[in-house]
């Protein structure tokens, strides 16, 4: 059974702490190796309860507790997992960080995760190079519980062990949640924790016209780190050539709503799923090129209706 940290001040366990190594002091000098480690061991377990009595117990009294309120209070900063290991005074930490990902829907994302994303253009942080990000750090991306990640957990579980590539799982799971943001911690499990699963939603995506949105691909609303699958249709071939960059711009440029009848996705609901599409002004297949004067912003409604009277 794992030994539960010890309760008390760090006041009081920093002086007993220095009291065992002053007499490591005379331990040192013996020449058996055992009988050196032996005496280290009390000091050990004195060094994790300091660390986990940083945090007053009638505040977070468990370990999962501790590294949730560590976390709450530096979102948006990189957090190294030894910090979390001292905070929380327990060897099997990185679980807790499993349990508030999946069962209690914290957006926690490790540094291997965002590096994935960041180099698809999906996430950035501003004061952050993701790119550098190594996978024992740790980033909380917003403060807001997401009481739906337990449910979202299972399904992506069911997904994961389904014998299809790996495209297809994440798009299963995607349209099994269509206008609800997922995490790439999602998608990354749903992928069986491949590296490639951020180039696969790319290609779905760019290649294959499902409208699978980021903040950085016309979406700012969403926070850092999140997928939505607008709506569970794909573009039509002929605009699915169109760059994330020319994509991105021609948004903006728009102010994210449809030119004809503006729309935004401030107003989305259940019974309206549509999304924001890019039109070509001059037809793809007559010459009509993906540059920002030959495109604009249109709601799938008033899409389709243009493409219906042509």
């Amino acid at each position: 059974m794992p030994r539960r940290p010890k309760t008390s001040t760090p006041e009081k366990i920093h002086m007993e702490l220095m009291a065992l190594l002053r007499d490591f002091e005379r331990q040192i000098k013996e020449q058996d190796l055992r009988t050196k480690v032996l005496a280290l061991v009390p000091a050990f377990h004195s060094l994790r309860d300091l660390g986990s009595s940083l945090i007053p117990q009638q505040d977070a009294c468990a370990a999962r507790e501790r590294i949730l309120l560590y976390l709450l209070r530096y979102p948006l900063v990189v957090i190294h997992g030894d910090e979390l290991m001292v905070i929380s005074g327990i060897q099997d930490w990185p679980r807790r960080i499993r349990e508030l990902r999946r069962e209690y829907g914290w957006a926690i994302a490790s540094g291997v995760t965002l590096q994935e994303m960041a180099d698809e253009n999906d996430a950035q942080i501003d004061h952050i190079d993701m790119h550098t990000l190594r996978p024992e750090e740790y980033i909380l991306l917003n403060s807001m519980q997401d009481r739906d990640a337990a449910l979202r957990w299972r399904i992506a579980n069911d997904i994961r062990k389904s014998k299809v590539g790996i495209r297809q799982k994440i798009i299963e799971y995607l349209r099994q949640n269509v206008g609800r943001p997922v995490t790439g911690e999602e998608l990354r499990y749903v992928a069986n924790d491949k590296t490639e699963w951020a180039r696969r939603v790319r290609e779905l995506r760019t290649e294959l016209g499902w409208p699978i949105a980021t903040r950085n691909t016309g979406r700012p609303d969403l926070g850092v780190g999140m997928y939505v699958l607008e709506q569970d249709r794909q573009s039509p071939a002929h605009d699915r050539s169109i760059p994330d960059s020319a994509r991105r711009a021609v948004l903006m440029r728009d102010n994210y709503s449809c030119t004809l009848c503006g729309w935004t996705h401030d107003q989305w609901n259940p019974s309206d799923p549509r999304h924001l599409e890019l039109h070509h002004i001059k037809h793809h297949s007559k010459g009509g090129k993906n540059t920002q004067e030959n495109l604009r912003t249109l709601c799938t409604v008033c899409h389709d209706n243009i493409h219906r009277k042509k």
